[in-house]
């Protein structure tokens, strides 16, 4: 049926008037606003009636930040989440070997260990790796994505020696000359992007399972947030098998970016069976739990006043700018630690000036976790948006008072003073980091408890509602979509979730528990639980 016609429940509209009484969804878009008995006269015979029996309808959530195939290709590894020792980490990839029936000389990935949460308080090494895949490639990744070890036949396979030298903004590890297996950020993202990837059969059907995960979270829009040539005919696979039922936005890593243009350019900022363009995507440090975000000061009990260390230097980040600028092309930019994101402020202040144009690309700060609170001016006046991991609260927030102290890790995802400046920001999940998750999301931001029960940042909780617009109408602004997404409001899309409870009207210590029954894209079901 063309129409449907909710009513009878909490509908969040995101706008000014927050609730509102029924709604009238037409050809995929929410045609009107009003009372029930007035929505009735202006429908046929045929449209379907929705009774939300006191359920919540509101907006659905859009995903500021992920990496899709990312988390699809997460489906095919052995996970490592649960890991609290070395004992672990082996005896999860030796299953993963044997379950799977990987052959002699195929490769094995593995992903999700914290070294934080291992009993061992370190990472492991090539030794141990060699032990649990004698005879298989094997490479495990860190939870925060950033870094990961190699065992001696990986090594070998990208050849990777004890002569190999560090590339610019990553570090390859050795003890006494000798390689321990262990590379962080730019020396692991590149070479983990040589690895094989799947059989384009497997790979669909994991593209396909990671898109239901998505819906299932309540999530209408998801981004591919670096795109590299690798991931070239994964996307071509998305778009001409219209297997794509949320829209995904993607962004071109700018180091690479000719290429992946021209092959994309039908689809440069414009849909194409629910995929496009949004823009480029740079890294300018690591992460804060794995001390390898760069930072202004230094972390604590650091030796030598180690402060991490930036990726790219200054001239070449305000020429990469530039060019976004010049080009009209949104620049998201991962910047973890205030000297980061200080970096990113100052090198795009410089280039808007030196520009001969005006085009607002409305530059994005990805995690922003330590944008400090006297840095916050300048983004405003930049019209810089902050899309914060605030659910790094949770994760990682007793990691960061060990690694900063209280006073410091207190400031992570100032969220509470980007509102009161008037800055809109939004919330993201990085998976497959974590779960796209948004209700939880939300609750962390509420809430800013950490695993171990510290309220990390009572200053920096926000409400729920101002959480709940970080997911949906800021998320749609960040997109430049906020005229068709975001809110309930006649004319928009009608991109809708059903929620068991009303995430304004419960304990916000109970926000995560809600449940999402349903999850709406241009007026079609596509997720019911």
């Amino acid at each position: 049926m063309s129409e449907k016609l909710y009513f009878n429940g909490d509908i969040l509209t995101m706008e000014d008037c927050l609730y509102v009484d029924s709604i009238l969804i037409k050809d995929g878009k929410i045609h009107k606003i009003g009372k029930k008995e007035d929505l009735i006269n202006l429908v046929d015979s045929n449209v379907e009636l929705i009774d939300l029996k006191g359920k919540t309808l509101m907006p659905s959530f859009i995903d500021s930040h992920s990496h899709f195939s990312g988390y699809a290709n997460s489906l095919l590894q052995a996970s490592l989440e649960n890991a609290t020792s070395f004992n672990d980490i082996s005896y999860s990839i030796e299953n993963f070997i044997k379950n799977n029936n990987i052959k002699e000389g195929e490769w094995v990935l593995a992903k999700g260990y914290d070294h934080n949460s291992l009993i061992e308080k370190k990472h492991p090494n090539k030794e141990l790796l060699d032990k649990i895949s004698p005879k298989n490639p094997l490479v495990i990744q860190h939870k925060s994505g950033h870094s990961g070890l190699f065992n001696s036949l990986a090594l070998k396979k990208l050849n990777i020696t004890n002569d190999t030298p560090n590339p610019e903004g990553g570090v390859i590890f050795k003890k006494n000359g000798e390689l321990t297996g262990y590379l962080e950020e730019n020396a692991f993202v590149n070479n983990i992007q040589k690895l094989p990837i799947s059989s384009m059969d497997d790979f669909k059907k994991v593209l396909i399972k990671a898109q239901e995960k998505y819906a299932s979270y309540g999530i209408t829009t998801m981004q591919e947030g670096m795109i590299v040539n690798l991931l070239g005919d994964i996307l071509d696979l998305l778009i001409k098998s219209k297997i794509l039922k949320l829209d995904l936005i993607g962004y071109i890593d700018l180091r690479d970016s000719n290429k992946l243009l021209e092959r994309f350019k039908y689809c440069i900022k414009r849909y194409n069976n629910h995929f496009k363009i949004g823009g480029y995507k740079l890294f300018l440090d690591g992460s804060p739990q794995g001390r390898t975000a760069w930072m202004l000061e230094p972390y604590k009990d650091a030796k030598d006043g180690y402060r991490g260390y930036p990726i790219y230097k200054d001239a070449d980040l305000e020429e990469k700018i530039e060019l976004s600028i010049n080009e009209d092309m949104q620049l998201l930019v991962h910047c973890n630690g205030d000297a980061a994101t200080n970096q990113y402020i100052n090198q795009y202040r410089i280039a808007k000036e030196k520009c001969n144009s005006n085009n607002d690309i409305r530059p994005v700060l990805i995690h922003a976790q330590l944008l400090r609170r006297d840095q916050l001016d300048n983004v405003k006046a930049l019209n810089m948006i902050p899309s914060f991991f605030v659910a790094h609260v949770y994760y990682w927030g007793d990691t960061h008072i060990k690694n900063f102290g209280i006073e410091r890790a207190s400031l992570i995802s100032v969220a509470n003073s980007a509102l009161k400046k008037g800055i809109k920001f939004t919330f993201h999940q990085d998976a497959p980091v974590i779960e796209p998750n948004m209700l939880e999301t939300v609750w962390c931001a509420v809430n800013r408890i950490t695993k171990s029960g510290v309220i990390l940042g009572e200053d920096e909780k926000i409400s729920p509602l101002d959480a709940l617009k970080a997911v949906t109408i800021n998320a749609a602004y960040q997109y430049f979509e906020e005229d068709i997404k975001g809110s309930i409001k006649e004319g928009k899309l009608a991109d809708l979730v059903i929620l068991d409870k009303n995430p304004l009207k419960v304990d916000p210590l109970e926000i995560s528990n809600i449940s999402v029954l349903e999850t709406i894209k241009e007026g079609a079901t596509i997720f019911k639980k």
